[in-house]
């Protein structure tokens, strides 16, 4: 659904689009009723998109490269950035170095890490936050989201290694058919041949130590062997690239992994899990 705000917040990748398909359009002398039937859509979407009352969503991005983009791949190149945008604020920074990562160790105390969420379970995530989203701007996010696992196919591959709390498997998102569908999601994921996943358990801390009691992490690789860490809670987000500071936080996640179960473990907890959710 177009909004009026969109206008107003529309980032620079999103008026560009709109600009370039409204001046290949005239020049073409196309209506917006007859670029929207090339495209497939409605004249009111190829207006909605002009006026920025609504960006171009990645399926119209591939359709005007196909119909305007005149082999330029102008409108191909875009559908990156238009995600980026469509981010919030505190993400987009660090989106970019998610998707180019050579290695990604992540560590997640409340939710499913992002990357390796269903659809179902984002767009419950998603959608019961606070303040309460547009259900525009709720589907917006979702796809944005969902964007994101383009890493899993990527070449050259990404290693990515993720720690859950075994909390975070217990927290019923949605209902109990979205989380069901989520652990075998996650099975799956665990499967992959680039993935390491592991589950921490409840009764870590029993000892008198829990190296993860400060919240999640994500160290960073990027293809030039920098090492970063990300942070984000409560809208708020920090990128740290002091070798000092990204070390002690290295070592913290090397403490978490050795008190997680092991992969085997942890995709039979995953299963087992899967299996109560009937």
């Amino acid at each position: 659904m177009a909004r009026a705000e969109n206008k107003e917040t529309a980032g620079p990748v999103a008026r560009m689009v709109a600009e370039l398909a409204r001046t290949l359009r005239l020049r073409r002398g196309w209506t917006q009723e007859q670029l929207g039937h090339e495209l497939g859509f409605s004249g009111a979407a190829v207006s909605a998109m002009e006026t920025l009352a609504q960006p171009a969503s990645d399926e119209m991005l591939v359709k005007l490269e196909e119909v305007l983009g005149e082999g330029m791949g102008i409108f191909e190149g875009a559908r990156k950035y238009m995600r980026l945008e469509k981010y919030p604020v505190q993400f987009q920074n660090y989106s970019l170095l998610e998707q180019e990562a050579v290695v990604l160790r992540l560590y997640a105390t409340l939710v499913i890490h992002g990357l390796f969420q269903t659809e179902a379970y984002a767009r419950a995530l998603i959608g019961g936050g606070y303040p309460p989203l547009p259900e525009a701007r709720v589907e917006e996010l979702v796809e944005a989201r969902l964007a994101r696992k383009v890493l899993f196919e990527r070449e050259p591959v990404a290693l990515i290694e993720v720690v859950l709390e075994e909390s975070v498997l217990q927290r019923v998102i949605g209902s109990p058919e979205i989380i069901r569908e989520q652990m075998q999601y996650l099975a799956q994921c665990a499967r992959r041949r680039n993935v390491t996943l592991q589950v921490l358990p409840l009764d870590t801390g029993l000892c008198g130590e829990h190296p993860g009691d400060n919240g999640p992490m994500e160290l960073v690789e990027t293809p030039q062997h920098d090492h970063l860490v990300y942070l984000e809670i409560q809208y708020q987000s920090l990128l740290i690239s002091d070798p000092a500071k990204v070390s002690t936080y290295a070592q913290r996640y090397a403490k978490i992994r050795a008190q997680a179960l092991g992969p085997r473990e942890s995709l039979g907890l995953i299963e087992r899990l899967a299996g109560e959710h009937r």
